[in-house]
């Protein structure tokens, strides 16, 4: 039988495997990854300094039990050049594969800033296990605490600085917004993660942005568009991610933000699929397409592109759920409203004893998105149930 291949090992690109396994044991599943294919949760990575993590101990299942866990052969430090979407034909560095059905699930970059300065080759960033151990061993050179500064205040930046400032760190955070995820969450709730963080120590440098990094001895000099500038020892960039679209482009499936799939997963070519960070899902209700770089949708994914991999043709389950933001001086859930509601709504905002809710609602008056800090489950759910029960 012709195999039905997955470009990436990435969680995306595994629990389709894991997914697909359940539904049929002996179809051949052929996996292409251009790392080491070691299973971890990439979620865990902004949040493992504080519990003083290597990066060795985040892997929780190496590529030999992933082949074994999901019946599938597995092609380690392998790229992949072009796919031939008329042939059926993936060629990689380890040769060329035929497919029955091919998905792709090769995530996302980091987005790169124009920064000048001699050691604006220096500035790091983490979106893989490799990048995290590089960031490990700057920071373990270094004495304690380490001064470093985070590019980027929305969700990744702001874990990684309550992060680092749980393990003792000295941390700045730049923004050129006037509050931290400024961009997700409502007014109330990033007033009051400004608040934690400060409380934190965290030094909040906002309504800026870094325009030059230069060498400074042994340590590095950051300058400010605003002209301030300030000494640390390492910088860390998480100024968001793009979908790597370079395979998908190069075999002309059809992209926009990402590679667009319809309800079930589906892209332009036929038999070829995507999910995770990489593709832009389309809502079965108002045909409007979005990315969504978060772990439910993806799971929804791909439990969905498993079952149609099997003929069972399965529209993907876009229900609300929470966003966990991992900032333990102030936990945050939320649900964002969707795009188009924006402009027209409002966030309506309620204090429940030692927490803040805020609901959003469109112009109708009708409840599409919240949050909530400091969260717990339960009022997740109770949140969760009024956008079942009016959204």
């Amino acid at each position: 039988m012709t195999p039905i291949i997955i470009i990436g090992t990435g969680l995306a690109g595994y629990t389709v495997a894991r997914e697909f396994r359940k539904l049929d044991k002996i179809h051949p599943l052929l996996i292409i990854t251009a790392d080491d294919g070691g299973f971890y949760s990439k979620p865990m990575l902004s949040n493992a300094f504080a519990q003083n993590k290597q990066a060795a101990q985040l892997v929780t299942q190496s590529v030999e039990k992933m082949a074994e866990q999901t019946g599938a052969t597995i092609l380690t430090k392998t790229t992949v050049n072009t796919i031939d979407t008329a042939a059926k034909t993936v060629s990689t560095s380890a040769g060329n594969f035929s497919y029955e059905k091919l998905v792709i699930a090769t995530g996302a970059k980091p987005i790169r800033l124009n920064l000048e300065g001699d050691a604006a080759g220096k500035v790091l960033s983490v979106n893989d296990i490799a990048d995290y151990a590089v960031f490990r061993e700057q920071i373990a050179m270094l004495p304690h605490p380490a001064r470093v500064t985070i590019l980027g205040a929305g969700l990744i930046g702001c874990e990684f600085a309550d992060d680092l400032a749980g393990a003792g760190h000295e941390v700045s955070l730049v923004d050129p917004n006037p509050m931290p995820l400024a961009a997700l969450a409502p007014a109330a709730l990033s007033l009051g993660l400004h608040t934690a963080l400060t409380e934190r120590n965290i030094k909040l440098k906002l309504g800026t942005t870094a325009a030059s990094v230069d060498a400074n001895g042994a340590g590095l000099t950051v300058t400010l568009a605003n002209g301030d500038s300030f000494a640390t020892d390492v910088v860390l960039s998480a100024v968001g991610l793009r979908p790597d679209l370079r395979v998908a482009q190069a075999a002309q499936l059809v992209t926009d933000r990402g590679i667009l799939i319809d309800t079930t997963g589906k892209t332009s070519a036929a038999d070829v699929y995507a999910l995770g960070d990489c593709a832009q899902y389309t809502f079965a209700e108002d045909g409007s397409s979005r990315i969504l770089p978060y772990i439910a949708p993806l799971m929804s994914a791909a439990r969905a592109i498993a079952k149609t991999l099997n003929g069972q043709p399965t529209e993907i389950d876009l229900k609300p759920s929470p966003v966990i933001v991992k900032t333990p001086s102030y936990p945050l859930a939320l649900v964002s409203p969707a795009p188009h509601h924006a402009p027209a709504g409002r966030w309506e905002v309620e204090q429940r004893g030692a927490s803040t809710i805020a609901r959003f609602y469109t112009a109708e008056d009708v409840i599409s998105g919240f949050a909530v800090a400091p969260q717990d489950a339960g009022l997740r759910q109770s949140l969760l149930a009024e956008l079942a029960e009016k959204g």
